[in-house]
């Protein structure tokens, strides 16, 4: 599979404070990409300098083949960019908008106009073509910057925090959205967020930097794999239950949470094996016993924090 992100040795400084340190990795074509960090981690600058907006002081960025500093321009000719902070034209219509973005990238009329009315379409925005934008919600707002950024067609699209600051339906809706764009048109889709539950549903692949280091890339999957010291024994019982004498049992703490006990145990197979002898010798019947696995969140942490 190609690649169509290639960061080799990034880095950046401001004023003597390095931002972005030694930082290498790939995207592959076809691929939903996230790029992980808590705020200040340099998730930002390593972004700029990808798309040619913000040199590096040492190392280099390939995207779509072009050497980014060489070619900036014929990066960002290919490339669609949908920034946090909605920029779309608030005097222009829905259709104005779409329009005016296909001509600064040379899309022929005919083109564009078929191109616009298949991208509304799709994010739900034809019926309000002739609105203005700024009578449009935020959730709107970012579904036309989404539909601006795609219209020259773009094979790679760059997202920094496409759901921040939306409702429920609205971020549900631009999730769905994307997940089309990429499986049915190919769109490889590289995203900035903050949100670890989106990034786990969403992505094949992620990135987690902290402190301008990378810390980790790989699948949720295989992040869950590595960091199995995280999961969590549940056990229902029907029946009163000796929450001190079952954390004896356990050898570690056990806490109660609805009715469930849950307990963070090293060996879980020990762990099960010693509840099922516990409830035998105290006569209790287990109405459920489950592994949970640890979340996305949970493991950003442990890495960010210095686990």
């Amino acid at each position: 599979m190609a690649e169509v992100v290639v960061a080799e040795g990034l880095t950046k400084r401001f004023n003597g404070l390095v931002a972005v340190n030694n930082v290498s990795f790939s995207v592959r074509e076809g691929e939903i990409f996230g790029f992980l960090g808590p705020n200040g981690a340099g998730k930002t600058t390593t972004v700029r300098m990808l798309i040619g907006i913000l040199p590096p002081d040492s190392g280099r960025a390939f995207v779509l083949g072009f050497n980014v500093a060489e070619k900036p321009l014929e990066v960002r000719k290919r490339i669609g960019v949908v920034p946090e902070a909605a920029n779309v034209y608030l005097d222009l219509t829905v259709w104005e908008n779409v329009m005016f973005m296909a001509e600064l990238y040379g899309v022929p009329r005919g083109v564009r106009e078929s191109r616009a009315r298949s991208l509304l379409d799709l994010m739900g925005l034809l019926e309000r073509r002739n609105v203005k934008a700024r009578k449009l919600s935020k959730g709107l707002r970012q579904r036309l910057l989404i539909c601006m950024a795609l219209v020259h067609e773009p094979p790679l699209l760059f997202l920094d925090e496409p759901t921040s600051g939306l409702d429920v339906q609205s971020a549900r809706q631009i999730r769905s959205m994307l997940r089309e764009l990429n499986r049915d048109e190919g769109v490889t889709i590289f995203l900035t967020t903050h949100n670890m539950w989106e990034a786990e549903e969403l992505c094949h692949r992620i990135a987690i930097i902290n402190r301008g280091r990378l810390a980790a890339v790989s699948t949720p999957r295989e992040l869950k794999d590595a960091f199995t010291r995280l999961r969590v024994v549940e056990v229902e019982f029907e029946g009163d239950f000796d929450e001190a004498k079952l954390s004896e049992a356990l050898g570690c703490r056990v806490d109660v949470f609805g009715g469930k006990c849950r307990a963070r145990a090293e060996d879980v197979s020990e762990a099960i094996c010693n509840i099922v002898d516990y409830a035998r010798t105290c006569g209790l019947k287990i109405v459920s016993l489950n592994v949970v696995q640890p979340s996305l969140e949970e493991i950003f942490l442990e890495i960010v924090g210095g686990g």
